[in-house]
């Protein structure tokens, strides 16, 4: 590993510390954040943008993370999927009762293209931006613009053109002082603060290589509807459409890649992959792949073999090993395993980390010293892109090559009608 990451100004040695120091104040927040601010504390009103599965479940983490939050609005791109998140925010029959802290009213409830417009003009405090990502780096600059504070889901962008979008607008929202937390909760989670602290403090020694894994049985699928045009049947089913989803390793496997990572300290120069569509093969899995392997080096000389797939009646396996000099960890969510001189396993108490993620937010906010996590969601969702684009293209990609590239997904209009799918990746092909 090099003595600093490139531009940063910041020593291997110095990220380490900052790292170390970052998860001893995260692992005090389990005992004293939900302490911290009482029921007097100043409201915080929150606004969701994505209305989905994953939308309505961070605005339930959320409003159980911290006293005196409300949800105040709402926008979605289709109001079915806005009245059926919000009929389950505050179904009185749901496990745990209807939410506290809904206070949405009927005018504070958006729709369309323009939506997230109309709820960022509001009086919301903080954001959660849960649409497909290939919104988020538009979404997420608005956002900024607005003076919200936010939460993010990952990824967060598809391509290179939006990664630096957001790179800036998380630069931006620093200086303007506003919280900036992603989805990558597993930095969030005790377990892994706890070995990570170990790792960075040398407990295995210097780290040389690393394998990641996201091999599971796929997702959803939504077929064509009569009536549906081409954008409307593409942001439906849009786990599917590269411009959308940023595909599978993109969309998921970005959680593996960035805990590798962050026990690296850094980001991989370098990838080389193989990949395909061999199972998922019918005209609703749009044009994404369902399998990628790839080599990943970091400028250190370590080297991270990564593998993702969905695939049905296949072994599954989601988790991450670290190999370093003096000893290996092991972890998945919910297991946290170190061997080396002393060995070590994580018996401390669980906590949800899709709620702690947003305790640490809400606290940094009230506290007055918001965090920025922009950088390494960033950074993460590029290492993805970057091993993505080493296999549709069936060639090394280096971490310069990406962060210029103006590889931009994006339609040339956000608008209903026709919207042709661009062809299947063929590796040996010009990308298209």
């Amino acid at each position: 590993m090099s003595a600093s990451e490139p531009g940063s100004g910041t020593t291997r040695r110095d990220f380490f510390r900052k790292s170390s120091l970052a998860a001893a104040g995260a692992l005090a927040g389990f005992s004293i954040i939900r302490n911290s601010y009482g029921q007097n504390a100043d409201e915080i009103k929150i606004g969701v943008i994505g209305c989905g599965g994953r939308g309505t479940g961070a605005v339930d983490n959320c409003l159980n993370s911290s006293p005196n939050v409300k949800l105040v609005a709402m926008a979605d791109l289709y109001q079915d999927h806005l009245d059926k998140s919000y009929k389950n925010l505050t179904d009185p029959n749901r496990e745990s009762g209807a939410l506290k802290g809904i206070a949405v009213d009927k005018d504070q409830m958006f729709v369309g293209f323009d939506a997230y417009e109309k709820l960022l003009a509001t009086d919301v405090d903080l954001v959660i931006l849960a649409t497909p990502p290939g919104f988020r780096p538009l979404m997420f600059e608005a956002a900024v613009k607005a003076g919200k504070h936010i939460f993010t889901e990952k990824p967060v962008a598809v391509d290179p053109v939006g990664i630096r979008r957001f790179l800036a607008a998380g630069e931006l929202a620093k200086q303007k002082g506003l919280a900036v937390v992603a989805g990558t909760q597993r930095r969030h989670e005790k377990g892994y603060l706890e070995l990570m602290k170990k790792v960075h403090d040398g407990e295995i020694g210097e780290l040389v290589a690393a394998r990641a894994f996201w091999n599971s049985g796929g997702v959803w699928v939504h077929p064509r509807q009569q009536g549906w045009d081409d954008m409307e049947y593409q942001t439906r089913n849009w786990y599917y459409f590269c411009w959308l989803c940023g595909d599978h390793i993109t969309e998921q496997h970005v959680h593996n890649l960035d805990v590798v990572n962050w026990a690296m300290g850094a980001h991989p120069v370098k990838a080389l992959a193989n990949g395909g569509r061999q199972v998922r093969t019918g005209k609703d899995y749009g044009n994404i792949w369902d399998h990628f392997t790839i080599d990943f080096e970091y400028e250190s000389g370590a080297h991270m073999l990564s593998m993702c797939r969905h695939w049905k009646d296949a072994d599954r396996l989601v988790a991450e090993y670290l190999q370093g000099t003096k000893g290996s960890t092991e972890t998945t969510s919910g297991r946290y395993i170190l061997r080396g001189d002393k060995n070590w396993r994580f018996r401390g108490e669980a906590v949800n980390p899709y709620v702690q993620e947003h305790t640490d937010l809400i606290n940094s906010i009230r506290s007055g010293n918001p965090l920025n996590e922009a950088e390494h969601v960033a950074h993460s969702t590029m290492t993805a892109i970057m091993g993505r684009e080493s296999a549709y293209t069936g060639k090394a990609v280096t971490w310069d090559e990406i962060m210029a590239s103006d590889l931009d997904l994006s339609p040339k209009a956000l608008k209903w009608g026709d919207l042709p799918v661009r062809p299947i990746p063929m590796p040996g092909q010009p990308r298209v």
